[in-house]
Order: structure tokens, then C-alpha cells, then sequence
């Protein structure tokens, strides 16, 4: 389909929400993430402009000279869809359909259809489903035009459809609610499945970045996976869990999360938490930037912000800073990064090429370690039930049979299971006491 991409660039706020919407970015560059997103779903760009608003238009955000003037350039291009890079309200967008004679998409909309593509699990397709239906609640109209008529079909892309416009709202809050509580059993799942893990006790590092800052790539480096790594916004929506040795022995598993972005709606944010929740928990998080994105650093503050979103706050040493793609840099911007980040804390690597991971994998290690400690332990035939409850709540990293019965293990397991196998024994003494 052959699309318009539209950056409003509005010079009056209204709030200070407003005003703090994406500080740090101006308007030709969101406008490029905005064509970023668009081409994501093999839209075919006909033209992209930033577009002057001196003041928000309640009717339809952008004023009535700039609107007729877009209207030509859409007819012109014979354009079936424009894209908003802003949040539109359902008049806005109603309006703005009937002005261009054209399907018009806000930056929510055009989030929501990569989603939809890119889930591949039930969970994935609950999520975005519940996501849809949010969004889709709020533009429920009884008034509709004829290109409202043609929405519908396969997707998200085709819009709610006639049968969904006309339904009672009530039946929208049912499906919103059962799809609630089918995430919410993956919820409980994912918990059920968190706690085995801990009884195995390998400590949880989880990938985070910016969307396209190459996490399923070093993934995959990492673990040696096929993970998709795709150049392509939102290439995991579901995340990938695979086991990996560390140089040094020490074991951990490692996650690949759904990719962030700016503007995220609070509720987009809200039906992808099960997912999420894998960063909640997870012992140690490394944050994946794009090295050569201009706008790495912008990218880093939203998604800071989206963690916070989730209460997790992480400090320094919860959190490695990762720059990636730095085969992509040249000479010069490759040094001056490599002298920026030495001694910090951060790695810079390039998940392509390899370059960098050694390091990024000892600087994992040496952060995990702390959390980690190694028991040895001889255990009498008697008490052979330790061996099988070290092997089932530890790591066991060597083990010796002696003639005599005994057993001698050498172990790495979290403190709290030192302690609790600590209790364990003094149980056992005193009962035998």
C-alpha cells in the first residue's frame, strides 16, 4: 500500500505532558522513526514531511489550510493510507479520513499493526489482541464514513469493521475482560515456571533496548540461537529464554525481550507486563544501544522510562551498558567510543562480527558472581538425600564418589539456598540428635 508519513511538529503545548514528549528528538527525526515504522509493515513511502502546527486543532490537530494542502499531495501520490506521527482522537482521525479521502493511521495504530504481525506465540497474540481491543474501545462510532465501511478483514491494519462498529460496547468490555484473564493465567504460568527455575537456582540475565538496537543478534551470538534478527522493528514480541555457559563455568539463562520505543501508550505498556515480567525478575540487566544511531541517546532515556513504567529502577551494578553496532561506525567514531566507555562499566561490541562479546560475557560473569556463592561439601551415605537436594536447588560443579559411600560436591548456588541448606542440615542433626 502506498503511504504518507506526517511528523506534526507542534510549537505550542498544551500541557506539560505535551511538552515532554520526546525532548531530546526533533521533528525530522522522528519523522525518520516514523517512516521506520512504516516501512516495518512494507508500506511503500510515497512522500514524508514534517508538518508546522502552531497550535492543536481539536477537530483534527492540524490546521484547515495545512489539511486541504494535504489532501492534494495525497491525491497526488494516489496514497490509500497516511500516517500520523502523533496520538489522534477519533474525531481527529474521522475528520482527517473524510479531508483525504484516505485511511489515516496515529502513531498507536501503526504500533499496534507491527504487533499484530510480528506475535507468533498465544501469548504474544493475547497480548496484542488485549492491546487492540484497549485502542479500539475508544474509537467505537456510530457515525462512520464510507472508508469505514471498508476496514475490516485480516489484521489490524483493516480497522474494526462494520459488525465491530456497530457492536454493543458491552460485548467489547466482555472480550477486553476475558482476554484479561487469559493473560492472566499466563501470568500465573510464568510464575509457576520462574519459581522452578529458582530451584535451579541460575541467575537471569535479561537483554533490553531500544527497538532495532540488534538484541535478538547478540542473542543469538550469546547462545547460539536462531532467534529472528531480522533488521525489523518489534522482531520479538515473545521472549526467548536459552541457557548459557559463562567462560569462567559460572551458568545462566539468558532473555530476549520485546523491543522498546518512544511514546509507547500506557496501555500498550500494560498488556505486554507478562512479558515484561521476565525483566522484573531478572538478576541482571543489559541494556542494548545502537551505537550508530544518532539517536542513541534518546533512545536510552525512553527506555529507562518504559523500566520505570514497570517499577523496576535498576542501579548501576543491576544494569551493563552495551553498545552495539560499532562495526557500523568508522575508525574514528569506533575509538572515540571504545576510550568513552573504558573503566565504565560498559562494553562496546558488535553482535555481527563478534568483536567485544569476550568481554561483555566476563563483565556478566563478574557482575553474576557476586550474587553466587561456591560450597564444598562431604555428605555421608546416610545422608544421601543432600546430594539429590544439591543437584536439584544448586549447581553442581564437581562431584567424587569415595569407597567409603561418601560424597564430596563442589557447588555454586545463591546465598539464600546456602542458608537454606544450612537449616537443612541442622534440621536433620538435631533429629538424629
Amino acid at each position: 500500500m502506498r503511504a504518507i508519513v506526517l511528523a506534526p511538529d507542534i510549537a505550542k503545548r498544551d500541557s506539560d505532558a505535551d511538552q515532554a514528549r520526546t525532548p531530546m528528538r526533533t521533528a525530522t527525526e522522528r519523522l525518520a522513526e516514523a517512516a521506520g515504522l512504516a516501512r516495518a509493515i512494507d508500506l511503500v513511502i510515497a512522500d514524508e514531511m514534517v508538518v508546522p502546527v502552531g497550535k492543536p486543532v481539536p477537530a483534527t490537530l492540524i490546521g484547515s489550510g495545512k489539511v486541504d494542502e494535504l489532501a492534494g499531495v495525497v491525491a497526488a501520490h494516489e496514497a490509500g493510507l497516511v500516517v500520523v506521527d502523533h496520538a489522534l482522537t477519533p474525531v481527529q482521525q474521522r475528520n482527517l479520513e473524510r479531508a483525504w479521502n484516505a485511511k489515516v493511521l496515529d502513531r498507536t495504530g501503526l504500533i499496534l499493526e507491527i504487533f499484530g504481525r510480528r506475535a507468533r506465540t498465544k501469548e504474544g497474540t493475547l497480548q496484542v489482541d488485549l492491546a487492540h481491543l484497549n485502542y479500539q474501545r475508544g474509537r467505537l462510532v456510530r457515525s462512520w464514513t464510507h472508508l469505514e465501511r471498508q476496514r475490516g478483514g485480516a489484521g489490524f491494519l483493516g480497522g474494526p469493521g462494520e459488525t465491530q462498529i456497530e457492536a454493543d460496547r458491552r460485548i467489547l468490555r466482555d472480550k477486553i475482560k476475558r482476554l484479561e484473564t487469559e493473560l492472566e493465567q499466563v501470568r500465573r504460568t510464568r510464575t509457576l515456571h520462574r519459581a522452578k527455575r529458582k530451584k535451579v537456582p541460575l541467575p537471569v540475565v535479561a537483554l533490553v533496548g531500544y527497538t532495532n538496537a540488534g538484541k535478538s543478534t547478540l542473542f543469538n551470538r550469546l547462545t547460539g540461537a536462531t532467534v529472528m534478527a531480522e533488521d525489523m522493528l518489534f522482531a520479538t514480541l515473545d521472549p526467548t529464554l536459552r541457557r548459557v555457559r559463562l567462560p569462567g563455568g559460572t551458568e545462566i539463562i539468558l532473555s530476549d525481550t520485546v523491543g522498546f520505543i518512544s511514546d509507547l501508550p500506557t496501555h500498550l505498556v500494560a498488556a505486554f507486563r507478562a512479558t515484561l515480567e521476565e525483566v522484573e525478575e531478572a538478576d541482571l540487566i543489559v541494556h542494548v544501544h545502537d551505537a550508530s544511531d544518532p539517536q542513541a541517546a534518546a533512545q536510552s532515556t525512553d527506555v529507562r522510562a518504559v523500566l520505570a513504567d514497570l517499577d523496576v529502577t535498576p542501579d548501576d551494578d543491576h544494569v551493563i551498558e552495551v553498545h552495539n553496532k560499532i562495526d557500523a561506525l568508522d575508525d574514528d567514531a569506533r575509538a572515540a567510543l571504545s576510550d568513552r566507555v573504558s573503566g565504565q562499566g560498559e562494553v562496546a561490541v558488535s553482535a555481527l562480527t563478534g568483536a567485544g562479546t569476550d568481554a561483555l560475557l566476563a563483565l556478566i560473569e563478574e557482575r553474576i558472581s557476586g550474587a553466587l556463592v561456591t560450597r564444598r561439601f562431604t555428605i555421608s551415605a546416610a545422608r544421601f538425600s543432600d546430594v539429590a537436594w544439591l543437584h536439584e536447588n544448586a549447581v553442581v560443579r564437581d562431584r567424587q564418589d569415595r569407597d567409603n559411600g561418601d560424597v564430596t560436591v563442589t557447588v555454586q548456588m545463591t546465598r539464600d539456598m546456602a542458608d537454606a541448606y544450612e537449616r537443612r542440615t541442622a534440621r536433620i542433626a538435631e533429629k538424629t540428635a
